[in-house]
């Protein structure tokens, strides 16, 4: 049986499909897959219209991250998914020492109001600020 021009350049744009989504070529575009496949971009919208179809279906898959960069993709994803638990780690942190703070605020504000009233010498004594 003998090849005709259209299995020729289904061939080619198969094989393009390929190197485009293995991300060993430029950018995964249909106009790129037609210079890819060294066909005219009409050849592959109007001839090849299910080869076309296949390439814009498994690149969708692919979430168009090309499985040279799909690595990169996992760990970016990873990596945002630590920087959000590390973010809702410090506001709980934030929100704990609010609320420590605010006890030792009245603690202290408690502490004053007993030694005001108490004519009694307080057992807690001021540092002195300068030596004289």
């Amino acid at each position: 049986m003998m090849a005709t021009d259209h299995d020729v350049g289904g061939d080619a744009i198969t094989a393009a499909i390929q190197r485009l989504l293995d991300g060993s070529t430029g950018a995964s575009t249909t106009l790129q897959l037609a210079a890819e496949a060294g066909v005219k971009r009409w050849v592959l919208t109007h001839q090849h219209v299910d080869l076309k179809e296949e390439f814009v279906c498994r690149k969708s898959e692919a979430n168009g991250v090309s499985p040279a960069f799909q690595h990169l993709h996992a760990r970016a994803i990873d990596a945002e998914a630590a920087a959000q638990t590390l973010w809702e780690d410090n506001d709980r942190l934030r929100e704990r020492v609010a609320v420590h703070a605010q006890v030792i605020h009245e603690l202290r504000t408690e502490l004053d109001r007993r030694t005001d009233n108490n004519p009694q010498r307080s057992p807690i004594r001021s540092v002195p600020t300068s030596i004289t």
